[in-house]
């Protein structure tokens, strides 16, 4: 397997991807390569400083980087030999298996779209979040950005893709889904909410358990949580956010912990014919490893195959 990081992706690159990429080295087997997209006089300096044999990675020189505030669409034509434009370049040729990056979010989603390209029957690819649940379990939280005005459809196909990313890569059996909501009544919410229950609650893709309030989000009630992603958004930046005033004032507990993204690393692009996986912009070395980590699993898991068989008997235009 050939997983592909950029190397200069993130406020901390080149060192934290570096290092994380040398830590996710002892964790893979040993057949598999990482294959570093940067600036190759840069990358070589830094494993002879480590004394690291460049033997141990593959290294394409990539030297450009996209900015955050630059237009993603205008970054990817005007610098093909950005980082991120030669990674999904190699992702569409087969040339690696993965490609993850902590740098420009808005840049690897038109990168994906417009390189590898939607999977045929997917509105809109989403991005998920991981929130966790008091038991210790897991729940996947659905769409955190990529469509802020999400219509009905899109919201629903969002349960199917939360659904199928719980239960390949998380292997949660028959995962149940729920819609976030101002209540538990069919009627409450927004006109958005409201339609997107009537397409999810006669659904044969998924085991949709019905409405989610916020105070329900920790517990084990459902296993996929969808949203919009403007709502996903500030749910999960405030978690971000009381989790920091938490660590701030000296508060430690091990549930707590787990809201620390640096043991996720990232999160895929659900819905593109390919595996692609963002990190967070602040990611530090453990997180880059991580996401590392992370992109060999979502590989492993073969999901867009997946999603392309889960769409063959997509029952949506039946309802």
């Amino acid at each position: 397997m050939k997983i592909g990081l950029d190397v200069l992706g993130g406020d901390f690159a080149p060192n934290a991807t570096m290092h994380g990429a040398m830590m996710a080295l002892k964790e893979l087997p040993s057949t598999d390569k990482i294959v570093l997209l940067g600036d190759k006089d840069n990358i070589l300096a830094f494993l002879k400083e480590e004394n690291v044999s460049p033997s141990m990675f593959e290294i394409v020189d990539a030297p450009d980087l996209i900015e955050m505030d630059e237009s993603p669409t205008k970054a990817l034509v005007n610098k093909p030999n950005s980082s991120i434009s030669t990674g999904f370049r190699m992702l569409k040729h087969e040339e690696i298996d993965s490609f993850a990056s902590a740098g420009s979010s808005g840049a690897m989603l038109v990168g994906a779209i417009y390189s590898v390209g939607n999977i045929q029957g997917i509105i809109r690819p989403s991005s998920p979040a991981y929130i966790a649940k008091e038991n210790g379990g897991m729940s996947i939280l659905i769409d955190v950005g990529t469509n802020p005005d999400a219509k009905p459809d899109v919201m629903y196909q969002f349960g199917l893709l939360g659904s199928l990313f719980a239960e390949y890569v998380f292997h949660v059996k028959n995962p149940r889904v729920g819609l976030l909501n101002i209540g538990s009544e069919e009627k409450k919410g927004s006109l958005t909410t409201q339609s997107a229950f009537q397409l999810m609650k006669e659904s044969k893709d998924y085991n949709f358990l019905g409405n989610v309030e916020g105070r329900e989000l920790f517990r084990d009630n459902v296993d996929v949580i969808v949203c919009d992603g403007f709502v996903g958004n500030i749910v999960l930046k405030q978690v971000e956010a009381m989790y920091r005033v938490l660590v701030k004032r000296g508060i430690k507990d091990s549930y707590l912990d787990r809201f620390n993204y640096e043991i996720y690393g990232g999160t895929p692009i659900l819905g593109v014919n390919g595996n692609v996986i963002v990190g967070h912009g602040i990611s530090n070395s453990t997180a880059i490893k991580n996401m590392i980590l992370l992109s060999r699993e979502i590989t492993e898991a073969n999901l867009p195959a997946r999603i392309k068989h889960a769409l063959e008997q997509y029952t949506i235009n039946n309802i």
